[in-house]
């Protein structure tokens, strides 16, 4: 369950597949990490995300890559995770893209891998700037789960402590975009589109792409996103 002292430092980094977690993965390899990538097959619309995920793993220089299946659609609640139309227009409130619970099973995924590879870091991607108003993307929710994590694993009950990291969540889309650019990241490679085709090509309409597109545009840098259609 742990690791010795001259062994690198280990850490989980949860990769979707979309561009946030694309920049994390590589924050957290120049933070000098070594980095086991973790991506989560909880029953979402489309498997392109989980493709994108198994390619970024691959080339930017993750140790391992573990996909994890949990199926969230068996409880529905979510146009990600049942039969409710993706919205194409913004609204006002949480929107009914967001799935109950998820990042909270997907850090406990994590939080339960790292204790396995003596790991005290967890990466995840993260946004409370540019973002849809999802309730676990705050920075209390991660300062409360890092707590929890002190308190639930072996390496906090030891003093070591398990740090979650959220290296994006006070950037702006744009932001995001130019440190992805300074770190080398291929945005061509993410799928961010909530109802992406099996290619991952993107509809140009729903929440996620419209974010991303207004990020590339403010940050002045060409849209590589391919589109089914323009928005």
């Amino acid at each position: 369950m742990t690791t010795p002292a001259s062994s690198p430092r280990r850490a989980v980094v949860l990769v979707s597949g979309g561009m946030d977690s694309a920049v994390t993965l590589a924050i957290a390899r120049e933070l000098g990490f070594t980095c086991h990538a973790l991506s989560v097959s909880y029953g979402q619309r489309h498997s392109a995300e989980l493709d994108a995920a198994n390619e970024l793993a691959r080339t930017q220089g993750a140790a391992e890559h573990k996909t994890v299946g949990v199926d969230l659609r068996s409880i529905g609640g979510s146009a990600l995770t049942s039969d409710i139309a993706v919205p194409e227009t913004p609204a006002d409130g949480i929107p009914v893209t967001y799935v109950p619970a998820r990042n909270t099973i997907m850090l406990s995924i994590a939080l339960g891998w790292a204790e396995v590879l003596g790991a005290d870091d967890i990466f995840c991607g993260v946004n409370a700037v540019d973002y849809s108003g999802y309730p676990d993307c705050r920075p209390e929710f991660i300062a409360a789960f890092e707590k929890l994590a002190g308190l639930a694993t072996q390496a906090g009950v030891e003093g070591r402590g398990m740090r979650i990291h959220a290296p994006l969540i006070a950037m702006s889309k744009a932001d995001i975009v130019r440190e992805g650019q300074r770190l080398g990241v291929d945005f061509s490679r993410t799928v961010s589109c909530y109802q992406a085709d099996a290619q991952g090509n993107a509809c140009g309409l729903c929440d996620a792409c419209r974010l991303r597109s207004e990020g590339f545009a403010a940050a002045g840098v060409p849209d590589p996103t391919r589109y089914r259609q323009k928005a």
